[in-house]
């Protein structure tokens, strides 16, 4: 039986009503957001609650494929997509004033922040995240614990914006291309691809203890839902790696084609 999460729900509801008001804001101000911002954002507010309060969730609990799949939902494909609907100037009018205030009183937690965001930072925690999670420990505590189940999807979420905010750059207003940024998402889908291989390589299931070895849900034995998480992830990942290739390549040449324009020396006038 699907039971909605009503702590799900405020937050989603409230990220909307944040977002909303923030462009509507910015309208009156004369600034128009894009129209593909806003629908990375809600596409991204959407998959969440695809991920999180659909049968997905209920399934979760009892095939690790169904729990992989709304890890991958919310966390590497939502999460990048909120971010890019974030882009300032919206990022600036998300917050309310008084904690916008609040924040930027915050100097130690800014700095932190900033340094966690770093390529080589980000990419360690989401590495330490992601395989630490996975830890059998771990994950049986989040299948017991609601409270630990939504702290695992809260670091999952936040690890996996800290890894997309330095390619993103949602302070701009226009984001830059730079190649770099390839490697960087290559590096961190790697991470997360091997892990993925190892759930389809191992020939033992795991986390039997939380899902059984014998029969699960959909008709599926224990080694199919295992090969299945795991094929998810490396699909996922594999996705992932080909869009920032493309996409950060044809940045890139942009990128060069505008900085050669700026520094073109004027035309003088044919007289």
């Amino acid at each position: 039986m699907l039971a909605i999460d009503p702590g799900v729900v405020a937050w989603l509801a409230l990220a909307e009503f944040l977002y909303v008001r923030a462009v509507r804001t910015l309208r009156q101000r004369g600034v128009t957001v894009s129209k593909g911002q806003q629908t990375c954002w809600h596409g991204g507010v959407a998959l969440q609650a695809v991920g999180l309060l659909s049968p997905i969730d209920v399934l979760g609990e009892q095939l690790l494929s169904a729990h992989m799949a709304q890890h991958l939902l919310i966390a590497d494909i939502a999460a990048p997509l909120m971010l890019a609907g974030l882009r300032t100037p919206v990022l600036v009018f998300m917050l309310p004033k008084p904690a916008l205030v609040a924040l930027a009183r915050r100097a130690r937690l800014r700095r932190l922040v900033r340094q966690m965001r770093q390529p080589l930072a980000a990419i360690a925690i989401y590495a330490v995240t992601l395989y630490g999670w996975h830890f059998d420990f771990a994950f049986q505590a989040a299948l017991k614990y609601p409270a630990v189940h939504a702290l695992q999807h809260a670091s999952f979420v936040g690890a996996g914006v800290l890894v997309w905010w330095s390619a993103l750059e949602p302070k701009r207003r226009r984001m830059r291309g730079e190649l770099w940024k390839i490697g960087h998402l290559l590096g961190a889908r790697l991470i997360g691809m091997f892990l993925g291989m190892g759930f389809v390589i191992i020939r033992v299931p795991v986390y039997t203890d939380a899902y059984g070895s014998g029969p699960r849900a959909l008709g599926l034995d224990s080694l199919a839902d295992q090969q299945i998480a795991g094929a998810m992830m490396v699909v996922t990942d594999i996705f992932l790696m080909m869009f920032a290739l493309t996409f950060f390549f044809l940045r890139a040449g942009q990128q060069a084609d505008e900085d050669a324009r700026a520094a073109a020396p004027p035309q003088a006038g044919v007289t």
